[in-house]
C-alpha cells in the first residue's frame, strides 16, 4: 500500500495544478459588446467608420486574450487570441465578397429585364431600348470553343505527365511550360492570338474563333492542373492490380483511373471555365467589339462578348451607359455562379463512394 499511496497522491496533485478558474459563460459577448461600445464611442469622437471598426476589432483580439491570461492561463489566451485573429481574418475576406455581391445585385437588378436579355445593341441611338443579347450569345460561343480546344488538350497532357512522363526531361519540360503559362498576363495571350491570325488572315482580324484561341491559353494551364492533382490522388494498388491481371496501360487508364477521377477532374474543367469566361483583355484585342449579333464564329467580323460589352457601355460615361454595365455584370456573375454551382453538383455526383 505504501507503494501505490505516493502514485495517487501525485495524481491529486495533478489534478489540482489542472484545474483552474474559467472565464463566465458568454465572455466573448460581453467583450465583444465592450469593444463595440468603444468603437461607437470613436465615431461619436470624428473617427471614420473603419477607423472605429479597427479599434473596435484591436479591443476584442486585445481584451478577451487578456481576461483570459489574468483568470485562466496562458495556453487558454493563447487559444482565444489565435481563434480570434483566424475569425478576423474570415470576416475581412468575406465582408467584402459579402457587399460585392450586394453592389452587383442592387445595382444590376433594375436593368434586368426581357428587352435586355432579348434585344442587342444595332442601331441603338439615345434613350432607344436595347440590351445584351448578342454579348451573351457571343460570350456562350467563344467560352464554348476555348473549352473544346482546351478540355482535351489538358486532361491528356495531365495524363502523359502523371502516367507516362514520370521523371523524364520531357515531362519536366512541359511542366515548366505549364507553370509559366499559369501565370501570363490575360492581355499577352489577346495579343498572341491576334499576333497569329493577324499572320494567317491579313492585318486587323478580330473575329469569335481568336477570342477562343485567347481563352484556351490560360484555361489550358489551370485544366492541366487540377487534373494531375486528381490524377495523383488515385491509388496506385489500383493501377497495380489492374496491371497484374494483364491489362493494357491505357485500358487501365480509361477504365480504372479516369473513371475514379472523373468527378474532381470535371470540377476543375467547369471553374476553369468560369475563371475564364469573365476575362475582358484577349477578348477585346481577339474577338474585337460589335453592337450586332454574330453567330459565326469563324467570320471575319467581330463578335461581341459580355466582358467586352461592360467595358464598353462604362466607356460611354452616360447614365444609360452605366446601368447597362451593371446590368451584364449581373449577368455575368449569374453565369459564374451557375458553373460553379454546376461544378459543385457534379462532383457531388461523381465523387468516388467511400461506403460511409
Amino acid at each position: 500500500m505504501s507503494k501505490i499511496d505516493p502514485s495517487v497522491d501525485d495524481v491529486v496533485q495533478e489534478e489540482n495544478m489542472l484545474a483552474h478558474a474559467t472565464l463566465p459563460r458568454g465572455a466573448q459577448w460581453l467583450v465583444g459588446v465592450a469593444a463595440l461600445a468603444l468603437g461607437g464611442l470613436a465615431v461619436v469622437l470624428g473617427v471614420g467608420i473603419v477607423g472605429a471598426a479597427v479599434i473596435g476589432v484591436l479591443a476584442f483580439l486585445i481584451g478577451y486574450p487578456l481576461w483570459a491570461l489574468l483568470v485562466e492561463n496562458k495556453r487558454s489566451a493563447t487559444d482565444k487570441l489565435v481563434t480570434g485573429l483566424v475569425w478576423t481574418a474570415f470576416a475581412v475576406a468575406v465582408i467584402p465578397l459579402i457587399w460585392l455581391i450586394y453592389t452587383v445585385v442592387s445595382r444590376g437588378a433594375a436593368t434586368i429585364s426581357p428587352e435586355f436579355l432579348t434585344f442587342s445593341m444595332r442601331s441603338v441611338t439615345g434613350d432607344d431600348q436595347g440590351g445584351l443579347y448578342h454579348a451573351l450569345i457571343g460570350t456562350l460561343i467563344v467560352t464554348g470553343i476555348a473549352a473544346v480546344i482546351s478540355i482535351p488538350i489538358g486532361i491528356m497532357t495531365a495524363i502523359y505527365l502523371i502516367e507516362y512522363g514520370k521523371g523524364n526531361r520531357l515531362a519536366k519540360g512541359i511542366t515548366f511550360l505549364v507553370d509559366v503559362m499559369t501565370g501570363i498576363p490575360s492581355i499577352v495571350a489577346g495579343l498572341f492570338a491576334f499576333a497569329l491570325f493577324t499572320l494567317i488572315m491579313g492585318p486587323g482580324t478580330r473575329f469569335g474563333f481568336g477570342g477562343g484561341v485567347a481563352l484556351s491559353l490560360l484555361m489550358i494551364p489551370t485544366v492541366v492542373r487540377s487534373t494531375e492533382e486528381m490524377l495523383k490522388l488515385v491509388p496506385d494498388d489500383l493501377r497495380e492490380a489492374a496491371y497484374a491481371l494483364g491489362v493494357p496501360k491505357w485500358r487501365t487508364i480509361t477504365k480504372m483511373v479516369l473513371p475514379t477521377a472523373i468527378g474532381g477532374i470535371v470540377t476543375g474543367v467547369v471553374l476553369s471555365i468560369s475563371r475564364v469566361i469573365g476575362e475582358t483583355a484577349p477578348l477585346l484585342v481577339a474577338s474585337g467589339f460589335n453592337p450586332n449579333l454574330n453567330t459565326n464564329a469563324f467570320d471575319d467580323s467581330p463578335m461581341m462578348t459580355v466582358p467586352v460589352f461592360i467595358y464598353t457601355q462604362l466607356s460611354e460615361a452616360t447614365a444609360k451607359g452605366v446601368e447597362y454595365a451593371w446590368g451584364g455584370a449581373l449577368v455575368l456573375f449569374i453565369l459564374v455562379m451557375v458553373l460553379n454551382l454546376i461544378a459543385r453538383i457534379v462532383g457531388t455526383i461523381f465523387a468516388p463512394k467511400t461506403g460511409r
